[in-house]
């Protein structure tokens, strides 16, 4: 099995997306995860508005203006993909949404490569079963002290390979921004300019998210 496809996976939803009123419909698009997607920046303010589902928003709407979307956020600050497996179907999938993404890695590293595999593999499974598109998402950037520098690297890493393994096995979509962050430091830049706390993004590194799975929506002619 391997990664679907960029401009293939999500065809029928852009052209849903594309239709013009009255053919066209709502759209429904669910975000589950932790801090990170629920808009956490730094001192606990929730920057919605800044966060990348919200970006992703505004971006889908300038390439489909006569859509009908609704982006629904179902992260929790400090949740590991253990306890959002167990709260997927009620509050998630109970929005029966056309494309399901998910985001748990930098919380992930509390519970391990094992458990972890186990609770992603089974939201996407449930998703699948319910005919629901999704995407998966590596771990943003964490800003750990010099000393814990390579060992967190090491950490987010293992994380982030495993989730690329569950994306190819089930082939689902993955949006790797884990890779992003790294060619953004490999280009010259530093972690920090993407960052509002230790473990948040600021609104430069939402962008980053929000770029890569805009990539996933194609433009229907």
């Amino acid at each position: 099995m391997a990664i679907v496809e960029k401009s293939t996976y999500l065809q029928n939803l852009s052209v849903e997306l594309s239709k013009v009123w009255p053919e066209n419909r709502t759209a429904n698009i669910v975000c589950h995860g932790h801090s990170v997607p629920s808009g956490y920046f730094g001192f606990h303010v929730v920057n919605t508005f800044s966060a990348y589902p919200h970006l992703l928003h505004v971006k889908l709407k300038e390439r489909y203006p006569m859509a009908v979307i609704n982006m629904i956020v179902t992260g929790i600050g400090g949740e590991n993909s253990e306890k959002g497996a167990a709260r997927l179907e009620k509050d998630a999938l109970c929005h029966k949404p056309d494309l399901l993404m998910i985001d748990y890695a930098l919380n992930d590293r509390s519970i391990g490569l094992k458990t972890a595999y186990n609770a992603w593999s089974s939201m996407v499974e449930k998703a699948l079963s319910e005919n629901i598109k999704v995407i998966l998402l590596t771990p943003t950037g964490r800003m750990p002290s010099a000393k814990e520098h390579n060992d967190m690297a090491t950490e987010l890493a293992e994380h982030s390979r495993q989730i690329k393994s569950i994306a190819e096995k089930y082939s689902v979509g993955l949006a790797d921004s884990f890779k992003a962050f790294d060619n953004y430091c490999t280009e010259g830049g530093e972690l920090s300019d993407l960052m509002s706390w230790v473990n948040h993004p600021n609104r430069k590194g939402h962008e980053l998210v929000a770029e890569k799975l805009l990539q996933w929506f194609p433009i229907v002619c």
